[in-house]
């Protein structure tokens, strides 16, 4: 009797004890907050756009979205098949539409929210609601944990919004400066810090994705390489007062992220401007320089085309490259055969976008500046934007390709890294392969 209780008390005892350490699992799995999270970024090669995919719904759809550095929101297409257990539509007048500025409402007590096509510059309204978003958190170079935010706030869009996106985008991906884009939801929903960072991939082929990081750093890429604090330089972010949107509410500011260029540079000498384009008019918010991902290339308003492709042109020639025709879409062509390579791409005329100091500048070398468009003519990725342009330069995604930039928004500020090329990486050398 002795022995069978001795037997029944040390049974007893290992079971709550494996009780006890799974319960321990469960809350640890439950309460386990990621420090940052993780999305591929994809090139769609008939439109240059960059896409993401977004997980969402119950049961979980992946869905393809556009991505908008300074879009304001995550819009989807609900016209076709939206079926979800878990969503949930925001009532008017509730704290999620508060959240959102929205300033309309429907017959169905659904407050509405504008959805906003920057690619086509079409808007609509669309309804706002919620529902569940999965995304992976990165443990150091590789892909770590997938978490869950239930109440993940977008705008329910039609179909015809969708006109202009690449044929597999169901919507557009909104990281600008709103309390309910993707990075200000993700860090409100983990309590991590205020920033996020894109790396965008110059490829095209599916297995060279490029990189969107929500969180602080670090930013880590094969063959080890972190591209962190120390690697970046610093400038301040500028907020319009005047919206850029296609469609907005008199009085609200920009989404968008601007930087304060005072200056360009074309092979180390300054190019003579009318810098007063350089500023942002507070009163009618035209001028100054944003930073996109819906436009493939940096345009420039006319005087500063043409003031830089000139210089351009000068510098090149000492080189001994021989210009040739344009070629549509670009006004500023070269003969193939005369330019060189280099590891950060043609060997031309490097351009700087200088900042708020000399030493804080943004340096475009030829991997971002000139684009190849057959095989005879390579092209300086540059456009004419027009004489009167709502902003004066708007630094596209050719040029922001193998550059990694981290958005600080707490800070109010962008640190950006040279060309990955010169630290013998690429953008596309985030680890989505295998799982920690």
């Amino acid at each position: 009797m002795a022995v069978f209780s001795l037997r029944f008390m040390l049974f007893s005892s290992l079971l709550l004890n494996f009780l006890l350490n799974l319960a321990s699992l469960s809350d640890a799995k439950q309460s386990f907050r990621p420090k940052a999270l993780v999305l591929p970024i994809s090139k769609d090669a008939s439109t240059l756009q960059y896409l993401t995919t977004i997980n969402q719904r119950t049961p979980r759809v992946s869905l393809n979205v556009v991505l908008d550095l300074g879009g304001q929101s995550l819009w989807v297409d609900c016209e076709q098949g939206y079926n979800s257990s878990s969503y949930r539509p925001a009532r008017c007048h509730s704290s999620r539409c508060s959240l959102a500025k929205s300033n309309s409402c429907s017959g169905t007590n659904t407050c509405g929210v504008i959805v906003d096509n920057t690619v086509t510059g079409t808007a609509t309204t669309g309804d706002l609601g919620d529902d569940v978003v999965s995304i992976q958190s990165p443990d150091g170079s590789n892909p770590g944990r997938v978490v869950t935010v239930s109440h993940f706030l977008f705008a329910c869009a039609p179909t015809f919004i969708l006109k202009g996106l690449a044929s597999t985008a169901k919507g557009m991906a909104g990281l600008g400066r709103t309390r309910i884009s993707l990075p200000s939801q993700f860090s409100a929903a983990f309590s991590f810090h205020k920033k996020f960072a894109i790396c965008l991939s110059s490829s095209t082929s599916a297995s060279y994705n490029g990189v969107l990081f929500f969180g602080a750093g670090p930013y880590k890429f094969l063959p080890n390489v972190d591209v962190s604090t120390n690697n970046l330089v610093y400038t301040k972010l500028y907020i319009n007062p005047v919206s850029t949107a296609s469609a907005y509410t008199s009085g609200d500011a920009s989404s968008e992220y601007f930087i304060g260029v005072k200056s360009i540079k074309v092979q180390d000498k300054a190019v003579s401007l009318n810098t007063s384009l350089l500023s942002i008019q507070s009163s009618t918010g035209y001028g100054g320089t944003k930073i996109s991902t819906v436009d493939p290339y940096t345009v420039m308003e006319t005087s500063i085309y043409k003031a830089v492709t000139k210089a351009f042109i000068k510098a090149a020639a000492s080189r001994n490259i021989t210009r040739v025709g344009a070629v549509s879409p670009f006004g500023v062509c070269f003969d193939l055969k005369t330019v060189h390579g280099t590891r950060l791409g043609a060997s031309v005329p490097t351009i700087d976008l200088v900042m708020e100091s000399e030493s804080v500048k943004w340096s475009i070398y030829g991997a971002n500046s000139m684009v190849q468009v057959n095989n005879e003519v390579i092209c300086l990725g540059f456009l004419d934007g027009g004489s009167n342009p709502r902003t004066s330069i708007v630094i596209g995604g050719y040029q922001l390709e193998d550059n990694l930039l981290q958005f600080d928004l707490a800070n109010s500020k962008l640190g950006f890294s040279y060309s990955l090329l010169g630290y013998q990486t690429t953008c596309s050398n985030f680890n989505f392969t295998s799982t920690a």
